[in-house]
Order: C-alpha cells, then sequence, then structure tokens
C-alpha cells in the first residue's frame, strides 16, 4: 500500500507546472503551443488522434517522421478512410507494434463513415471506436477537445509516483496514480496540463539523474524531499524474455527480384509483408534448417539474425537461394527498386539484410 497523501497538493500543481509548460513547451508538429493557443487556435482532432496511436510504445524522435509522411498524404481522416490499405501498411513499416496500423485504418473507416468525419469529443464516445483504448480516450479528449481527463502515460506516471512516493508497484499502481492525476487535473487547460506533464516527464523528471533543480513543482516532491527520487516508479522484477527459433528463406529470381507474401492479418505482423518464414509464433518455436523450406532450391545459410518483440526474442535463420523457375508458392516478386518501399516490418529488413547486406543503406543492391 501506498503511504502518500497526495489529496494535500495535487490540486496545487496545475499553476506553477502551466507556467513552466507556457515557457518550454516542446515544439511537436502535432502540437498547438501555448502561444498560438492563446491566439484562439484550436487543436486538429485528427492529428492528435493519430500522433496518440503512432506514440504508443514509440519515442517522439521515432514518429516525427511517419506522423510528416501521413499527413502530407492523408492531410484527414477522410482522406486516410478512402486510402488502400496496403499503402497504409507500406507507410507503417518500421514502426512496429503493426496491430496499431490495422486499427487506424478500421477507425479512420469508422469515423469517417459514421461520425461524418469527426470524432467524437468525449471519452466514452472515444473509447467506441477501434483501437482506442482508456488512455487514448483520455488524451484525445483533454488535448483535442479539452475535457478534464486524466491523462496517464509512462511519464506522467513516473512524475507522480515521485511527488507523492507511490510505493505500490507497477502495474498495480495504475489506478492509484490515475486517481491522483485526475485530482490534479485543473478544469482550465486540462490539455496543455496533461502535455505539461509529458514534456516534465521527459526532459526534466526523467528515469536517471532527474534535473530536479529545475522542477516547477519540485517543491511539492516527497520523493525529492527524502532524496529517493530513482527509487520510483517502484516495478516487480522483469521476467526474462523467451527465445522462439525460426527460419526466414529469400528467394532471389535470376533479374534480382525476391519473392515476398503477405502475412496472414491475424497474429503478430499482421497484414505485413515478409520472406516465407517457417510457422513460429509468441508461444512456439518454427522449424529451423534448410529442410523447413518452402519448395526446392539450393539454399545457403546467411546466418542468424535477432528481433526482440515486446514479450520473445526472434531468432531466425535466414537462407537465400537463386531461383531459375518461379516457383508455386504464393506471394510476388519484388525487384531491386520497389523491395525498400514494400511494407516491410523490421524483422523482415532484417532477414533481407543478412542476405542483401547493402539494401537498404543504400536502397538498392
Amino acid at each position: 500500500m501506498s503511504s502518500a497523501k497526495p489529496s494535500q497538493s495535487a490540486p496545487g500543481i496545475a499553476t506553477p507546472l502551466l507556467a513552466w509548460y507556457d515557457r518550454h513547451a516542446r515544439a511537436l508538429p502535432w502540437r498547438i503551443s501555448p502561444a498560438d493557443r492563446k491566439e484562439g487556435v484550436v487543436a486538429d482532432p485528427y492529428r492528435i488522434w493519430l500522433s496518440e496511436i503512432m506514440l504508443q510504445q514509440t519515442t517522439v524522435q521515432a514518429v516525427k517522421p511517419y506522423f510528416d509522411f501521413f499527413v502530407e498524404r492523408w492531410p484527414t481522416v477522410e482522406a486516410l478512410a478512402a486510402a488502400d490499405s496496403e499503402d497504409v501498411m507500406k507507410a507503417w513499416a518500421g514502426l512496429g507494434y503493426y496491430s496499431r496500423a490495422r486499427n487506424l485504418k478500421t477507425c479512420a473507416d469508422v469515423v469517417a463513415r459514421d461520425h461524418g468525419g469527426r470524432f467524437p469529443d468525449s471519452e466514452e464516445g472515444l473509447l467506441a471506436l477501434p483501437g482506442i483504448g482508456p488512455y487514448t480516450a483520455a488524451a484525445i479528449a483533454a488535448i483535442a477537445f479539452d475535457r478534464p481527463a486524466a491523462v496517464v502515460d509512462g511519464n506522467i506516471e513516473r512524475v507522480f509516483t515521485r511527488l507523492f512516493e507511490i510505493s505500490t508497484p507497477l502495474p498495480s499502481a495504475k489506478p492509484e496514480i490515475r486517481a491522483v492525476v485526475a485530482e490534479a487535473t485543473p478544469a482550465a487547460r486540462p490539455g496543455d496540463f496533461a502535455q505539461a506533464l509529458m514534456d516534465l516527464g521527459a526532459t526534466i523528471c526523467t528515469p536517471k539523474r532527474p534535473a530536479c533543480a529545475l522542477c516547477p513543482i519540485n517543491e511539492r516532491c516527497q520523493a525529492r524531499q527524502s532524496g529517493r527520487q530513482e527509487q520510483f516508479p517502484v516495478k516487480l522484477p522483469k521476467k526474462a524474455k523467451p527465445v522462439r527459433l525460426g527460419a526466414a528463406f529469400v528467394a532471389e529470381r535470376q533479374d534480382g527480384a525476391v519473392l515476398l507474401v503477405k502475412r496472414p492479418d491475424k497474429g503478430l505482423l499482421g497484414g505485413m509483408t515478409g520472406v516465407p518464414t517457417t510457422n513460429w509464433t509468441v508461444r512456439a518455436d518454427g522449424e529451423t534448417g534448410a529442410k523447413s523450406a518452402p519448395f526446392a532450391a539450393e539454399w545457403r545459410s546467411m546466418g542468424v539474425i535477432s528481433h526482440v518483440f515486446t514479450h520473445f526474442e526472434l531468432r531466425l535463420e535466414v537462407f537465400h537461394a537463386a531461383v531459375t523457375l518461379p516457383p508455386d508458392h504464393d506471394g510476388w516478386w519484388s525487384d531491386g527498386d520497389s523491395l525498400p518501399g514494400e511494407a516491410l516490418p523490421t524483422v523482415m529488413k532484417k532477414a533481407l539484410s543478412a542476405a542483401f547486406p547493402l539494401l537498404f543503406k543504400k536502397g538498392k543492391r
């Protein structure tokens, strides 16, 4: 149980935090700056939704170029709804967690078809949309519509567990943290308050060596007073990730084209493009060795690549073969110029790079 008493000071953090945010807000492509907000500029719910989906389990720096590409190609939710699903998956390739891309397209379809292209302006309405969970609904409601929603991401968890020395380990502490955030969220500028907390966690209240002297609410921080900042948030020991094995097969035609397949829509990497592999899953190994190839050829081992997913590590032995006659196998042939633009997840790029080391460095072999 936590020994914190957040009710004594939680509501008082908004004023100094917002004053700090007005001076130090990060410039992000999806964000309306405090100065622009004062001039009456309002957030675009489409851009807020798109950024929040992309930012799930992904860093701001990794997201920026993807976000810019998406809004340039599909500037509205109606444009994204009208897009070809394969084009969306190609644009998402490399960002990871591919179920987000499938849900993104489905959500755009629903908003365009059932809501006239307008996102619901409440947490409840947003939660009813595909791919939007409690955090994302709260973030969109607060940032896009200024609803007083309790927004809690990893940065905000860290800030509040330190502020009030919440000693309950994560993830069990999440309801406790959310309750404190709800109490602290002001009726005025709740979206800016949420973004201020995100910025504070990203730039000042960092996991290691937080810059407490620069924190606008350091006088209210219980962990700073006790000198235990880096002991929060409390987390249970991580379990070792299991290792799964499999094999990947890079078949190259005489003209340099490579055989690609579309993975099943369900499951990990669902709907993405890749080379043929054995049937590994999150819970089970796939077959290994050249004997497990999808068709007969002079397969040559190109080594083993490793890729770490959220819950396991995958190790694929990569084989390459030059084929003279196209095999009887589902899929299509992608030439050297087209290959880098396919909807290839990172693990498949690693497999192809094992066969063609320069492919993704120069865009061609």
